[in-house]
């Protein structure tokens, strides 16, 4: 029998500091590339590597738009009533409950008032998180009251849309907004003072069809996908392969349907500029 025994020693790990790295990396769904979210962050969330725009909150874009990221909220008081008591497999009270809880937003848009350029503007910025950024009834009357303001204080107004269209829980009612933000912007129109529409990813629907097209100016992000109903439902209707690039921004502004590609970094200077020659 040997004359020493061997034990087994267990390292103590106790105090050891355990690196989280949770979180803290983002993939870019079209190049694959992994990014460090605080770069991704420092880039005005824009991929390095293919220049990819990704989706942000209303927070963080109206903190890129405004000077100095300063700005006051107004309008957020307003709650949808679920005027058909809709329900499919879940009940639509519980649906807007869940997104207010997410995005903390009473609903999918954001009225905000402050300078960009050194100018006093209105904005209303439309939240995708909150249940895809769908048009309902409190949407048009938030974005009403913007332009009724813009109107009443001669003050531009911008809109920046990110939707999936008008939300079905709310049916007519949803659809029936289409044309009271229409007929308000007509009013502004009347009197000349400017309205700027920036179309982000994504832009479809009933927004589309109304509001996010009857800018003064009408102006996109880099890649956003705009139109009425998506490429898939297109393609299986007309049964034809579609172009590259069909309904991107780029795509648009080559056919004439929108005035300009603007990058994220730039679309604070580029709107500043456009209200000094409109204002």
């Amino acid at each position: 029998m040997s004359w020493f025994k061997r034990e087994e020693q267990q390292l103590d790990t106790s105090g050891e500091k355990k690196m989280r790295t949770e979180g803290l990396w983002v993939k870019c769904d079209q190049c694959r590339q992994i990014i460090w979210k605080k770069d991704l962050e420092d880039n005005f969330h824009v991929c390095p590597k293919c220049d990819r725009h990704f989706r942000i909150d209303t927070r963080t874009r109206l903190g890129y738009l405004f000077d100095d990221g300063v700005y006051t909220e107004e309008d957020g008081n307003l709650v949808t009533t679920d005027p058909l008591e809709f329900s499919d497999l879940k009940d639509y009270k519980a649906r807007v409950k869940a997104a207010q809880k997410l995005t903390g937003r009473k609903d999918a848009i954001v009225n905000a008032r402050g300078k960009v350029g050194g100018r006093e503007v209105i904005v209303s910025a439309m939240e995708y998180g909150f249940i895809g950024g769908s048009m309902g009834a409190v949407v048009g009357e938030t974005i009403t009251r913007a332009v009724e303001k813009a109107l009443a204080g001669r003050v531009p107004l911008v809109v920046i849309s990110s939707t999936g269209g008008a939300r079905m829980m709310e049916g007519t009612i949803s659809l029936m907004t289409m044309a009271k933000v229409s007929a308000a912007l007509g009013r502004l129109d009347d009197a000349k003072i400017p309205y700027i529409s920036v179309l982000t990813d994504p832009t479809t629907g009933g927004v589309t069809a109304s509001f996010a097209m009857l800018g003064d100016l009408n102006i996109a992000e880099p890649g956003a996908l705009i139109g009425f109903a998506g490429p898939r439902v297109i393609e299986q209707t007309i049964r034809q392969k579609l172009p590259e690039g069909f309904q991107r921004s780029e795509f648009l502004v080559d056919k004439g349907f929108l005035d300009a590609v603007v990058h994220r970094r730039e679309m604070k200077a580029y709107i500043g500029k456009a209200l000094g020659w409109m204002t």
